[in-house]
Formats: C-alpha cells, sequence, structure tokens
C-alpha cells in the first residue's frame, strides 16, 4: 500500500465524494453482525465517515481508522471528537505490513480499498494476522464493468476506457467487486457469506451530486494527472468527459447505479 499507486488521489473532488459514504449507504451488509464490546479495525478509512458511524455501535471497544494519508487522518481525528466518538481513533499504516498484534482485534472492515491494491491477496492475509479467531472480515468493492448508466454518451463510455486503463498501469483491478469472493479465500479466510448491493443516483440532487463530483475529479484529481501522464487521455479528453457528465446530469430521466459486491469472513480455528 505504502508504493502502490492510488488512482484517485485525495482531491477534494474525491474526498467530496468519499465524505459522503456512511455505515448504513456502504457498510449495511455488516452492521447486524457488530456488538458492543467489540475491536475494529477500518482499513483505507478516508475521511473516517464509516468508521465514525461503526464507533457508536461497538463501544465501549475500540474502533481504529487506518489510512496512509496523514492529512485525512488529520481532518477525521478534529471533525470526530468528543462524544459519541471516545472510543474512536485514527493512525497512519500500511495495509501490507500492520503495526498490530496478532489476533488483536474483532472485525476488519476495508470498503473501496483492494480494487486499488497490487496485491489484495497479501493485504487480506495481513488482515487476517491480526484478526482473533472467529473474528470477522468484511470488505466491499466496486466493480466498474457493472457500472449503467442512462442516456448513452460516448463520452462516458470513454471515460470508463480510460479509467481502466489507468488502473491497469498501476497494476490493480478496477473490476474488483467480482474477484472479491477468490481474493478473500485465497487468503485463507472461511465461512464466505457473498452478496451484492448498489448506489442508484437519480433525483436532481443525486444527479447534481455525481455528476459534479466527477466532473471534477476527470480534469483536477490523480485520476486525471494519472491519465495524461500515462498518455491514455489529452486534455480535449477529460474536458469532453467532465461536459458528459454535465449532459447527463441535465438529461431527462437520467440513471446512474454503481454495483458493488460484498463479503463477509472468518478467520477459521486450525
Amino acid at each position: 500500500m505504502a508504493d502502490d499507486r492510488y488512482t484517485h488521489g485525495h482531491h477534494d473532488s474525491v474526498l467530496r465524494g468519499h465524505r459522503w459514504r456512511t455505515a448504513e449507504n456502504s457498510a449495511a451488509y455488516l452492521l447486524h453482525h457488530l456488538r458492543p464490546g467489540q475491536s475494529v479495525l477500518d482499513v483505507g478509512c478516508g475521511p473516517g465517515t464509516i468508521t465514525a458511524d461503526f464507533a457508536p455501535l461497538v463501544a465501549p471497544g475500540p474502533v481504529i481508522g487506518l489510512d496512509r494519508s496523514s492529512g485525512v487522518l488529520e481532518a477525521a481525528t478534529a471533525q470526530f471528537a468528543g462524544p459519541p466518538w471516545e472510543n474512536l481513533s485514527f493512525r497512519a499504516g500500511d495495509v501490507y505490513h500492520l503495526e498490530m498484534e496478532d489476533d488483536s482485534v474483532d472485525v476488519v472492515h476495508a470498503h473501496q480499498v483492494l480494487q486499488h491494491l497490487t496485491d489484495p491477496v497479501s493485504a487480506l492475509e495481513e488482515m487476517r494476522r491480526v484478526t482473533r479467531e472467529g473474528g470477522l472480515l468484511a470488505v466491499r468493492d466496486a466493480d466498474y464493468a457493472a457500472f449503467l448508466w442512462a442516456p448513452r454518451d460516448p463520452w462516458l463510455d470513454r471515460w470508463m476506457e480510460i479509467y481502466h486503463e489507468v488502473t491497469r498501469r498501476n497494476d490493480a483491478e478496477a473490476d474488483g467487486g467480482r474477484f472479491l469472493p477468490a481474493w478473500v479465500s485465497a487468503a485463507g479466510w472461511r465461512d464466505l457469506s457473498v452478496s451484492s448491493s448498489t448506489w442508484t443516483f437519480y433525483s436532481d440532487e443525486d444527479r447534481e451530486w455525481w455528476a459534479g463530483q466527477w466532473a471534477d475529479r476527470v480534469r483536477l484529481s490523480s485520476f486525471a494527472d494519472q491519465a495524461r501522464e500515462y498518455g491514455v487521455a489529452t486534455e480535449d479528453d477529460l474536458e469532453e468527459i467532465a461536459r458528459a457528465f454535465g449532459r447527463w446530469r441535465d438529461a431527462p430521466g437520467a440513471v446512474f447505479v454503481l454495483t458493488h459486491v460484498e463479503v463477509l469472513a472468518r478467520k477459521g480455528v486450525h
């Protein structure tokens, strides 16, 4: 993780998307498994909005949000201070080398993380190391090739092509959702429960938000920088894609659906 290149980066356009996420809209498959007194490690926590939602559910058990961006963690620490987050803390770290003891946490959670890693199985093995026997893994990732939208626009098709090419150059897997069960099994986890869920953007407010942050991402974020650096998109291409998101936003009946796969698994007793 320390050496992996993160496709999106931490531009405000990206963080606007990450701050929208909650445990309810991004980790519903996990919530009924959480109990007071459990310890939780949230890997790749970003701005910490999901992490903060976990804290009251498991209090007084400790909740740790881990990310490699110190700037993002400083903002999260400032935002989620005091009640009801007394059991919540954030720390910088590397998912491949967690600075934690073996068998030390009850639940490890990672949302939209594995798709960005060059070696997701190794990361899952490290998560397994720090999880107690019988403890729970919860991972959820998008599958970009399974996204759908209407109306059609050739520049949104081009956006998807460029995104896949950038992630390939980063040795990451944009369609990570579909590979989660295989990755989790290969890392030695057992008793898998596999499900899927979607984010659907249709209302005027949803379309404004989704189109706005992606129009900015394709021009201003690390994704845009990498697309230009790798020679897979020109400045004109990126501007056309930004305009395409605006056309989609304004089209009558427009809808955008993002598909995710989620896996719950246990650390079995050997």
